[in-house]
């Protein structure tokens, strides 16, 4: 069964070293797996292995510059991953807009707080 590409970037971003790796990549720009693995405490073959689950899903490229491989940050993935989770945010606002109203309702019902009995 092919995965599809928004399965492979929920399943990178489901790791945390994932995270922090593109995290620093979007705040520093390219980097070598020798600056990626500074921060981890884990081998480069460990930050390596991560890289590769991170490049498949799309979400990095890595070019030569001389013998450096540097790794670079794929955003556009990440717009189809935010525009699903848009979905789901859309339906938490209208649910919140809905308890809102019923909250309204419930201060200016003229039985509110006292006791029928």
């Amino acid at each position: 069964m092919a995965v599809d590409q928004l399965s492979l970037v929920f399943s990178a971003l489901a790791d945390p070293t994932r995270r922090a790796i593109l995290a620093r990549l979007a705040a520093s720009g390219d980097a070598t797996v020798a600056e990626l693995t500074g921060p981890f405490a884990m081998s480069q073959p460990a930050i390596s292995k991560h890289l590769k689950v991170l490049e498949n899903a799309g979400l990095i490229s890595r070019t030569r510059r001389a013998t450096a491989r540097l790794s670079h940050l794929e955003a556009e993935p990440l717009r189809e991953a935010t525009d699903w989770l848009a979905e789901y945010r859309r339906f938490w606002e209208v649910s919140h807009a809905r308890l809102d109203e019923l909250l309204a309702e419930l201060q200016q019902s003229p039985t509110n707080g006292e006791n029928d009995g």
